[in-house]
């Protein structure tokens, strides 16, 4: 048992270095071309960068900031989710919800956010329709992998737990669960990247209050490229919080 948490404690231990020297590298690149470009205006240094996000971190209004941009995302990421997989199980058993609505996340996965973004502005405010922007991109990926977890189920295991006459809780537990549960864990993973870029890029162009999107516009339009990277990186950090979070949670869930 001991050996066994050595080896994954060495395993995780292996990761994080060789994260830490990708990172490395990749900020030594960005240093050497902000050296090489000599403008500030265009690409700004990494300490210059590092020195404005430090300047943003102590401040009450970066903590709103981030916190009302990440209650958007939610209120569209967790009601996509639940759609999804209602969708996804629904139209995985009857043929002809198939039909109906396939046209329909067709159309939502190939119409481009930044259209999306433009038609709802015109009929929902500015604060709304970040969160529906997630919620439309969502959708259709959790919808589309419960789908097909569901309608890969081996049809034996179907058919012995119909001979058995296991009720519906029991199936759910014992065959749906544990085979659907990695579709399901793949499209939540996938929908919450998306959804944090499509939620900010909504952001960017609606301009809401409080919001990451209000200050990188702001800070572009005002010629302050430090500010831009700064916000960014915030973006790229939240992000990969976000992802480790949410790994967690599922990798907890199949445990239990």
């Amino acid at each position: 048992m001991i050996s066994i948490m050595v080896r994954k404690f060495q395993s995780i231990g292996k990761k994080i270095g060789f994260g830490l020297v990708s990172a490395a590298f990749w900020v030594a690149v960005w240093a050497l071309l902000s050296l090489w470009v000599d403008k500030e205006l265009f690409l700004p240094s990494p300490w210059v960068v590092a020195k404005t996000l430090w300047a943003l971190i102590p401040t009450a209004e970066f903590w709103k900031t981030v916190g009302l941009s990440l209650l958007r995302v939610l209120i569209g990421y967790l009601p996509g989710v639940f759609l999804g997989v209602v969708g996804g199980i629904l139209t995985a058993k009857i043929k002809a919800l198939d039909i109906l609505f396939s046209p329909l996340l067709t159309v939502v996965r190939s119409t481009p956010v930044a259209s999306f973004i433009m038609l709802t502005l015109v009929f929902l405010g500015r604060d709304t329709v970040p969160s529906f922007i997630v919620f439309l991109m969502v959708l259709p990926i959790l919808w589309a992998s419960v789908a097909e977890g569901v309608k890969t189920v081996d049809s034996g295991l179907k058919e012995v737990c119909s001979v058995y006459r296991l009720s519906f809780w029991r199936r759910l537990k014992i065959l749906y669960l544990p085979h659907g549960m990695p579709y399901f864990s793949a499209g939540a993973m996938t929908a919450l990247g998306l959804a944090w870029k499509a939620g900010i890029a909504a952001e960017v162009l609606c301009t809401p209050k409080g919001s990451i999107g209000k200050m990188v516009y702001d800070a572009k339009v005002y010629l302050e490229s430090a500010q831009v990277f700064a916000w960014t990186l915030v973006v790229v950090l939240l992000s990969l919080v976000l992802e480790g979070l949410l790994r967690l949670a599922l990798e907890r869930g199949k445990k239990k």
